[in-house]
């Protein structure tokens, strides 16, 4: 559970917001009878198929990055850290990169890179 509130707790605020938002449009004196019901049941449908959707591809990809990298071939993982170059890593075991978790970590690097963040190559 701890896993999914980590990938999923941006989308989550963001589908919290939308449900604030469609409480206070349907709760307004203009809007017909049920609509409040009708917009929440709609609305609450609507982000468990799409958060749900979003975390299983994700929980997929983070599966075939980490086979990819026992395997030792090459997984690709984006740096914030410099914006105009080297935007991106190279991960490889052979490179002295481990995993801690659903992080990759080395030596050689100051920071951690997670999984969901990553491709293989």
């Amino acid at each position: 559970m701890q896993k999914f509130f980590i990938l999923e707790g941006g989308n989550l605020v963001i589908a919290l917001f939308f449900v604030l938002v469609i409480v206070f449009v349907t709760t307004r004196p203009f809007m017909p009878r049920g609509s409040f019901i009708k917009g929440i049941a709609g609305i609450l449908v609507v982000v468990a198929i799409l958060v749900g959707w979003h975390y299983s591809s994700t929980a997929n990809r983070m599966a075939k990055v980490k086979s990819a990298f026992e395997t030792d071939q090459a997984v690709v993982c984006e740096s914030r850290m410099q914006r105009r170059a080297a935007q991106s890593v190279i991960i490889k075991k052979s490179l002295e990169w481990s995993m801690d978790g659903d992080n990759f970590i080395s030596p050689n690097y100051n920071r951690s890179f997670h999984s969901a963040r990553c491709i293989v190559k």
